[in-house]
């Protein structure tokens, strides 16, 4: 938790275009980052629609690049447990081209199966959006990009394989958590290719080793972070009864993952 408040006022300040490190006791002086450009060239929207409750999908809702905002009791964008998606997708549905803007609440629900083509997130509320199907569910992924999230972007709480792919992620928190305290625990799976993420963060992905979790990570792309600060993948020891996960182990560009959870090597990994 401390970690993480340390990390949400560094994106503060990174927001204003500036952060300043100052090497203490090594005679260095100030090392100043500027940021870069996001690496995606993001949509414009061609409309703005206000949502006040949740918009149920099944089958396939194709937004046009509208972008969805949440109003009254789905008008926030905090950290707050519990709120209520913008979108709550059924088993087997899709949405594409949609962006999604500020407030976005807790983002999209996915209650199974599930498939987000070219979904964007302007500005993450909660989690950009939720995985809660059983141990068989396939939630795809495809295109998009979500950007300033104080957390996590993608947070799997039920069961089965996650894959994300040809997405972009910039100043956020994690791109993927595997639940490290929930009351139902799955063995889950994570896959991640051609994605590409701007610095800063903390990880793309966490995931929980005692379950027998596994993220198989490739075409990993990181941009503006020279010192190689962000995680590629951490396991932790996951639990059922809501207390905080323990950390096991982290895996970076520099290091490779260990072959069993975290899946990738450094030659998976380019830094930009």
């Amino acid at each position: 938790m401390e970690r993480l408040l340390v990390f949400k006022n560094l994106r503060k300040r990174w927001r204003a275009g500036l952060v300043a490190v100052t090497a203490i006791g090594l005679g260095l002086g100030a090392v100043v980052y500027t940021q870069g450009a996001s690496a995606a060239t993001w949509p414009t929207a061609t409309g703005t629609t206000k949502l006040t409750a949740t918009k149920a999908v099944s089958g396939t809702l194709d937004g046009g690049l509208k972008r969805f905002i949440g109003s009254g009791a789905l008008g926030g964008d905090s950290q707050e447990e519990g709120q209520d998606p913008l979108f709550e997708l059924a088993d087997g549905a899709t949405l594409k081209n949609v962006i999604l803007g500020s407030p976005a609440a807790d983002g999209v629900h996915c209650k199974g199966s599930c498939t987000l083509t070219n979904v964007w997130w302007e500005n993450v509320g909660e989690d950009a959006a939720t995985f809660l199907g059983g141990s068989s569910a396939t939630y795809t992924v495809n295109g998009g990009g979500a950007k300033s999230a104080d957390d996590k972007v993608f947070q799997h709480n039920g069961g089965g394989t996650l894959t994300i792919k040809n997405f972009a992620v910039d100043d956020f928190g994690k791109l993927y958590r595997s639940c490290g305290n929930c009351k139902t625990q799955y063995k889950r799976k994570v896959v991640v290719d051609n994605v590409t993420a701007t610095y800063p963060g903390l990880s793309l992905v966490g995931i929980n080793a005692n379950y027998g979790d596994t993220a198989t990570l490739s075409n990993i792309t990181i941009v503006n972070d020279t010192k190689k600060k962000l995680a590629i993948c951490i396991t932790f020891k996951g639990n059922n009864t809501g207390a905080e996960p323990t950390k096991v182990a982290t895996f970076t560009g520099s290091t490779g993952g260990d072959g069993t959870n975290c899946k990738f090597t450094k030659a998976n990994v380019t830094y930009k």
